[in-house]
């Protein structure tokens, strides 16, 4: 009872409280999340309070601003044990207002657009969005600290549907 408590001060903290690169994701670790390294969580990111210990988030990743994350499809009281889970992988890029749902694995280098409710797996190196979620490019080149907007944009390649 007072681990649950003790979470959820944490969890309010951290949806709170400035510093993205250190503090937001350090509270989010002593409430079991596994975060990678240089990891960005920007302010009023929502991560599953029931089952904080079935989120892991890839180094280099961004979560954006507003974004929720669910790792749990049951309703009622919290169980003890829970087979879903959310995993973010590295270089990620998730913009502002995303809903991500339980059971699903976004690849390394993906970019989701804001806005975009995540139901499904992302593949690896893709741009997932609107206007109905699904492939819109391959990445070549991740949107992180490391690369430029203007690399990011370059690096895009199109997927072709086909008519």
């Amino acid at each position: 009872m007072f681990r649950k408590i003790f979470g959820n001060f944490l969890h309010t903290l951290a949806f709170i409280l400035p510093f993205g690169y250190s503090l937001r994701p350090f509270l989010h670790k002593v409430r079991g999340v596994k975060v990678g390294k240089n990891v960005w969580i920007s302010k009023y990111v929502y991560i599953d309070d029931n089952h904080p210990e079935c989120i892991f988030i890839g180094d280099n990743s961004t979560i954006g601003l507003r974004t929720t994350i669910f790792a749990h499809t049951y309703f009622g009281s919290p169980r003890k044990t829970n087979p879903d889970k959310v995993v973010i992988g590295k270089n990620v890029f998730i913009g502002p207002h995303c809903l991500i749902l339980a059971n699903v694995v976004i690849g390394d280098g993906a970019v989701i657009k804001g806005g975009t409710v995540v139901t499904r797996n992302v593949p690896p190196n893709t741009l997932f969005g609107m206007p109905s979620p699904e492939p819109l490019a391959t990445l070549t080149v991740p949107l992180t600290s490391e690369h430029s907007y203007e690399e990011f944009v370059k690096g895009i390649k199109p997927i072709r549907k086909k008519r």
